[in-house]
């Protein structure tokens, strides 16, 4: 019974973390289910003497691998990373765009797994940041024998959406200015060729 365990919050939200991501309760009424039918059993064959307090470090032996992991960027001080807030079907997420450069000849590198319009805000941004590159305090000639790449970390999921062009913006602005962007400035947002 839901007597014979006891969650404090901390566990419910490592739970929520962990092991669901969607917008209503339905996965984590499915993930409490599952550590109340492990306690009962426990109960049952006589192992459990009260109620049993499951901890967060306990949920891995109720629930299996962590399935849902965060994103985290450990070179946030560094020019050419911008961190992005994105939308999803799930609620919020915070997304990090990287921006780097390799010998070339002026070509954009783009990937994990960018849909149509994140490839176009990435073009537009790189318009904007070399056509006002005098002004943003970037050299006129940094691309003649370097190539931009620019990456949106967690590849295996598909990303699109008009609400990156400001942070691959922010993330060129930086890489190519060699001023890294403060690292609790999170942004959201699209941004025009004339960088409205």
């Amino acid at each position: 019974s839901v007597d014979s365990v006891e969650l404090d919050d901390d566990v419910i939200d490592e739970a929520i973390n962990g092991w669901t991501r969607e917008a209503g309760v339905r996965q984590l009424q499915r993930v409490l289910g599952k550590i109340y039918r492990a306690v009962a059993v426990k109960t049952a064959r006589g192992t459990v003497d009260g109620p049993l307090q499951v901890g967060i470090d306990d949920l891995p032996e109720y629930l299996g691998k962590r399935k849902v992991r965060e994103e985290s960027h450990e070179a946030l001080d560094k020019a050419g990373i911008a961190t992005g807030l994105a939308w999803t079907p799930v609620g919020g997420d915070v997304l990090y765009v990287e921006a780097s450069t390799l010998p070339g000849k002026g070509r954009m590198h783009l990937t994990g797994q960018l849909g149509d319009v994140m490839k176009e805000s990435a073009r537009a941004a790189l318009t904007y940041v070399l056509a006002n590159a005098e002004s943003l305090g970037i050299p006129l000639d940094v691309l003649e024998t370097h190539d931009v790449h620019i990456h949106v970390p967690a590849g295996a999921v598909p990303k699109d959406g008009p609400s990156a062009g400001v942070t691959m913006f922010t993330a060129l602005a930086s890489l190519l200015s060699g001023r890294p962007v403060k690292p609790h400035l999170a942004m959201t947002g699209e941004a025009s060729l004339r960088g409205r």
